[in-house]
Protein backbone atom coordinates (compact mmCIF):
# COMPACT_ATOMS: atom_id res chain seq x y z
CA UNK A 1 0.00 0.00 0.00
CA UNK A 2 3.17 2.50 -0.19
CA UNK A 3 2.55 5.37 -1.69
CA UNK A 4 -1.06 5.95 -1.17
CA UNK A 5 -1.24 8.04 1.51
CA UNK A 6 -3.00 5.64 4.56
CA UNK A 7 -2.39 6.86 7.52
CA UNK A 8 -1.40 4.03 10.53
CA UNK A 9 -1.43 4.60 14.20
CA UNK A 10 1.55 2.56 14.45
CA UNK A 11 3.94 3.89 11.86
CA UNK A 12 3.18 7.65 12.80
CA UNK A 13 4.53 10.70 14.34
CA UNK A 14 2.67 13.94 15.16
CA UNK A 15 5.18 17.09 14.54
CA UNK A 16 3.74 20.32 16.40
CA UNK A 17 5.52 23.27 14.76
CA UNK A 18 6.51 26.38 16.33
CA UNK A 19 2.46 27.77 17.47
CA UNK A 20 4.15 30.34 20.16
CA UNK A 21 2.61 33.53 21.77
CA UNK A 22 4.49 35.98 19.02
CA UNK A 23 2.98 34.82 16.12
CA UNK A 24 -0.79 35.11 17.47
CA UNK A 25 -1.34 38.29 16.32
CA UNK A 26 0.28 37.91 12.94
CA UNK A 27 -0.92 34.17 11.44
CA UNK A 28 -3.57 34.43 9.70
CA UNK A 29 -6.54 32.11 11.79
CA UNK A 30 -4.57 31.15 13.96
CA UNK A 31 -6.63 30.54 16.80
CA UNK A 32 -8.28 28.32 14.61
CA UNK A 33 -5.01 26.24 13.65
CA UNK A 34 -4.33 25.99 17.19
CA UNK A 35 -7.38 24.70 17.84
CA UNK A 36 -7.54 22.23 15.13
CA UNK A 37 -3.72 21.02 16.33
CA UNK A 38 -4.91 20.78 19.66
CA UNK A 39 -7.47 18.31 18.97
CA UNK A 40 -4.78 16.01 16.51
CA UNK A 41 -2.32 16.49 20.12
CA UNK A 42 -5.51 15.01 22.16
CA UNK A 43 -6.38 12.06 19.38
CA UNK A 44 -2.45 11.24 19.53
CA UNK A 45 -2.89 10.87 23.32
CA UNK A 46 -5.61 8.51 22.83
CA UNK A 47 -4.06 6.52 19.83
CA UNK A 48 -0.65 6.34 21.41
CA UNK A 49 0.52 8.20 18.93
CA UNK A 50 4.32 9.95 19.83
CA UNK A 51 3.99 13.69 18.99
CA UNK A 52 6.90 16.38 19.13
CA UNK A 53 7.16 20.11 19.70
CA UNK A 54 9.77 23.02 17.99
CA UNK A 55 9.95 26.32 19.12
CA UNK A 56 11.78 28.70 16.74
CA UNK A 57 13.97 30.71 18.52
CA UNK A 58 11.81 30.96 21.92
CA UNK A 59 13.99 33.45 23.80
CA UNK A 60 12.94 36.13 21.44
CA UNK A 61 9.36 34.05 19.76
CA UNK A 62 8.04 33.03 23.33
CA UNK A 63 6.71 29.77 24.51
CA UNK A 64 4.16 27.50 23.44
CA UNK A 65 0.39 28.79 23.53
CA UNK A 66 -0.82 26.80 26.68
CA UNK A 67 -4.16 26.55 24.37
CA UNK A 68 -2.19 23.73 22.20
CA UNK A 69 -2.64 21.79 25.55
CA UNK A 70 0.97 20.18 25.25
CA UNK A 71 1.95 20.05 28.74
CA UNK A 72 4.59 17.36 29.07
CA UNK A 73 6.34 17.76 25.50
CA UNK A 74 9.45 18.39 25.30
CA UNK A 75 9.81 21.94 23.16
CA UNK A 76 12.96 21.65 21.46
CA UNK A 77 13.82 25.04 20.59
CA UNK A 78 15.86 25.44 17.12
CA UNK A 79 16.78 28.83 14.89
CA UNK A 80 16.54 26.67 11.35
CA UNK A 81 13.47 26.68 9.53
CA UNK A 82 13.25 23.21 9.60
CA UNK A 83 12.10 21.09 12.47
CA UNK A 84 14.48 18.24 11.57
CA UNK A 85 17.12 19.45 14.16
CA UNK A 86 19.49 17.16 15.59
CA UNK A 87 17.65 16.62 18.99
CA UNK A 88 13.97 15.67 17.09
CA UNK A 89 16.42 13.34 14.95
CA UNK A 90 17.41 11.54 17.58
CA UNK A 91 13.64 11.55 19.16
CA UNK A 92 12.74 10.12 16.19
CA UNK A 93 15.50 7.14 16.16
CA UNK A 94 14.93 6.54 19.41
CA UNK A 95 10.58 6.11 18.51
CA UNK A 96 12.09 4.06 15.88
CA UNK A 97 11.61 6.24 12.94
CA UNK A 98 8.53 6.56 12.24
CA UNK A 99 6.98 6.13 8.53
CA UNK A 100 4.69 8.27 8.51
CA UNK A 101 4.40 12.34 10.19
CA UNK A 102 1.43 14.43 10.60
CA UNK A 103 2.70 17.99 10.18
CA UNK A 104 1.04 20.65 11.86
CA UNK A 105 1.92 24.22 12.57
CA UNK A 106 3.50 27.31 11.40
CA UNK A 107 4.39 29.04 9.13
CA UNK A 108 3.25 27.03 5.64
CA UNK A 109 5.62 28.74 3.14
CA UNK A 110 8.95 28.20 5.71
CA UNK A 111 8.96 25.88 8.63
CA UNK A 112 6.48 23.39 7.62
CA UNK A 113 8.08 23.59 3.88
CA UNK A 114 11.36 23.16 5.07
CA UNK A 115 10.08 20.32 7.43
CA UNK A 116 8.31 18.69 4.68
CA UNK A 117 11.19 18.60 2.14
CA UNK A 118 13.50 17.18 4.80
CA UNK A 119 11.44 14.18 5.76
CA UNK A 120 10.51 13.47 2.18
CA UNK A 121 14.02 13.39 1.61
CA UNK A 122 14.32 10.79 4.17
CA UNK A 123 11.64 8.64 2.55
CA UNK A 124 9.30 9.47 5.19
CA UNK A 125 5.76 9.87 3.93
CA UNK A 126 4.01 13.47 4.90
CA UNK A 127 0.59 14.35 5.63
CA UNK A 128 0.27 17.95 6.17
CA UNK A 129 -2.99 19.04 7.69
CA UNK A 130 -4.35 21.96 5.75
CA UNK A 131 -6.42 23.26 8.34
CA UNK A 132 -3.84 23.16 11.07
CA UNK A 133 -1.17 24.84 9.04
CA UNK A 134 -1.02 28.54 8.03
CA UNK A 135 1.51 31.73 7.46
CA UNK A 136 0.92 35.97 7.85
CA UNK A 137 -0.24 35.72 4.53
CA UNK A 138 -2.90 33.63 2.92
CA UNK A 139 -1.18 33.71 -0.27
CA UNK A 140 2.25 32.24 1.07
CA UNK A 141 -0.18 29.80 2.84
CA UNK A 142 -2.05 28.40 0.00
CA UNK A 143 1.18 28.32 -2.88
CA UNK A 144 3.52 26.68 0.03
CA UNK A 145 0.42 24.05 0.22
CA UNK A 146 0.41 23.69 -3.41
CA UNK A 147 4.11 23.46 -3.67
CA UNK A 148 4.06 20.77 -1.00
CA UNK A 149 2.01 18.76 -2.93
CA UNK A 150 3.87 18.85 -5.80
CA UNK A 151 6.45 17.78 -3.88
CA UNK A 152 4.43 15.42 -2.84
CA UNK A 153 3.22 15.24 0.52
CA UNK A 154 -0.34 14.86 1.06
CA UNK A 155 -2.77 17.15 2.41
CA UNK A 156 -5.40 16.85 4.76
CA UNK A 157 -7.81 18.05 7.40
CA UNK A 158 -7.74 17.57 10.88
CA UNK A 159 -11.18 15.63 10.74
CA UNK A 160 -9.96 13.22 7.91
CA UNK A 161 -6.66 12.22 10.00
CA UNK A 162 -8.73 11.40 13.28
CA UNK A 163 -11.26 9.76 10.70
CA UNK A 164 -8.41 7.57 9.41
CA UNK A 165 -6.41 6.78 12.18
CA UNK A 166 -9.58 4.82 14.06
CA UNK A 167 -11.23 3.22 10.58
CA UNK A 168 -14.28 2.71 12.04
CA UNK A 169 -16.89 2.45 14.77
CA UNK A 170 -15.25 -0.66 15.86
CA UNK A 171 -11.62 0.65 16.91
CA UNK A 172 -11.23 0.34 21.03
CA UNK A 173 -11.13 4.12 20.94
CA UNK A 174 -13.76 5.00 18.51
CA UNK A 175 -15.65 7.03 20.83
CA UNK A 176 -12.91 8.97 22.30
CA UNK A 177 -11.77 10.07 19.17
CA UNK A 178 -15.67 10.63 18.68
CA UNK A 179 -15.68 13.36 21.18
CA UNK A 180 -12.83 14.98 19.26
CA UNK A 181 -15.00 15.66 16.48
CA UNK A 182 -18.55 16.40 18.06
CA UNK A 183 -17.85 20.07 16.60
CA UNK A 184 -16.76 20.48 13.34
CA UNK A 185 -13.33 21.65 12.48
CA UNK A 186 -13.52 25.85 12.04
CA UNK A 187 -13.41 27.11 8.95
CA UNK A 188 -9.77 28.45 8.27
CA UNK A 189 -10.03 30.17 4.94
CA UNK A 190 -9.32 27.20 2.84
CA UNK A 191 -12.63 26.77 1.19
CA UNK A 192 -13.02 29.72 -1.49
CA UNK A 193 -9.04 29.07 -2.43
CA UNK A 194 -9.16 25.39 -2.84
CA UNK A 195 -8.88 25.76 -6.69
CA UNK A 196 -5.58 26.83 -6.28
CA UNK A 197 -4.18 23.43 -4.61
Amino acid sequence: MAGIGRLSTKDAVLLLCDMQEKFRPNIFQFTNIVSNASRLLQASRVLGIPAILTEQYPKGLGPTVPELGAEGLTAHAKTSFTMMIEEVQNEMKTLGNPKQAILCGIEAHACIACTTFDLLEKGIEVHIVSDAVSSRSQTDRLFALSRLKQSGAFLTTTEAVLLQLVQGAKHPNFKEIQQLMMQPSPDTGLLAYFSAL
